[in-house]
């Protein structure tokens, strides 16, 4: 049976194969993994209550049981994944999952191998990487609400700049209306899981564009070493007029669906203590009817605004200004004040 560590398997590129129950894939995985679970998360709950009313061979028992019927099922898929590259299989913590299955393979020729510790042994792996100082230079990209401060993150991925989308990350706008037609978050391990992955795709000592969030994006919360290196990073401020920016939400937020149209409406119910009311009932009459450009530039005069106008008001904390009219220009002009540092 061979064994890797968490380090020398994120080192190398393995494709992952994650035995867990969905449940716990969902929660956080390796970076890539595929789940083929062993147990599904009934079965799991079942084997645990045997476990701990009957002892560990019921439950080993049980397990068994479960696994007969789909093993040449699950070995076969495994065995699949293996034309992709080398395969690291792993359970929770290298226990009895990993090791039956990684048995089997042995014995039907198929060349994988077993995470030692599992997936307990990445995530302490991810949380010492967080406990240190990020090793790389920040600069942020703030702005108004609809500056287009996203559009240039995603231009400067799209140009192979090191830029990091947190709020794509996050799957969240870090807003009131943050989560409108974007489904679930990520739960917070994942979140982190997937700041490391792309973190560690970055040479380090780099400098990475990010747009300015808060610590907070959403339910999810930005590892403290990472918002601190933000806090540090230099500072781009992009600006835009009124037009433009309504327009640039309108594309991103309304989706004229039912469905989209009853997520605006649930999220302006939470404005109700600053905006009154009235003036809620009165949008949302507006959202109903797909009038959207008032709703927008109401929200933004008098809502998103004078929320941020404290730090944006102060020119002289930020070491440029740029347009953001253009996302395209706005992107060559952060790539050439990047190329004078």
């Amino acid at each position: 049976m061979k064994e890797i560590t968490v380090e020398d398997a994120l080192e190398s590129h393995h494709i992952y194969v994650d035995l867990r129950s969905p449940s716990e894939y969902a929660e956080d995985h390796l970076p890539g993994a595929v789940n083929l679970p062993l147990f599904n998360d009934e079965e799991r709950a079942k084997v645990g209550t045997v476990y701990k009313q009957e002892g560990s061979l019921q439950a080993k028992r049980l397990g068994l049981e479960f696994v007969s019927l789909k093993l040449p099922r699950l070995i076969k898929e495994i065995s699949d994944q293996t034309k992709g590259g080398p395969v690291v299989i792993y359970c929770w913590r290298g226990g009895l999952r990993s090791k039956s299955v990684s048995n089997v393979l042995e014995i039907m020729g198929v060349p994988t191998r077993r995470l030692q510790g599992g997936y307990k042994a990445f995530r302490r792996h991810v949380n010492n990487y967080f406990q240190e100082t990020i090793p790389y230079k920040m600069v942020v990209i703030h702005g108004f609400t609809g500056t287009g401060k996203t559009d240039i993150i995603k231009i400067l991925q799209s140009m192979d700049y090191p830029a990091i989308d947190l709020e794509g990350l996050a799957n969240n706008r870090g807003s009131v209306f943050g989560e409108v037609g974007l489904g679930e978050q990520p739960a917070q391990k994942h979140f982190e899981t997937r700041i490391f992955s792309q973190l560690t795709e970055i040479p380090v000592g780099s400098t990475i564009v990010v747009e300015g969030e808060s610590k907070r994006i959403g339910k999810n919360f930005i590892p403290e070493s990472f918002f601190n290196a933000m806090k540090k990073g230099k500072k781009i401020m992009v600006q835009d007029d009124i037009n433009n920016r309504v327009k640039r939400i309108i594309s991103e937020y309304s989706k004229d669906t039912q469905e989209n149209r009853d997520a605006l409406i649930h999220s302006l119910s939470f404005l109700t203590k600053r905006i009154g009311k009235s003036k809620v009932e009165q949008l949302t009459e507006m959202v109903i009817a797909g009038n959207y450009a008032p709703v927008v530039e109401y929200l933004l005069n008098n809502y998103y605004d004078p929320l941020y106008a404290h730090p944006f008001n102060k020119s002289d904390e930020f070491d440029i200004i740029i347009n953001g009219a253009n996302p395209v220009f706005a992107a060559n002009d952060v790539l050439r004040y990047l190329n004078y540092q």
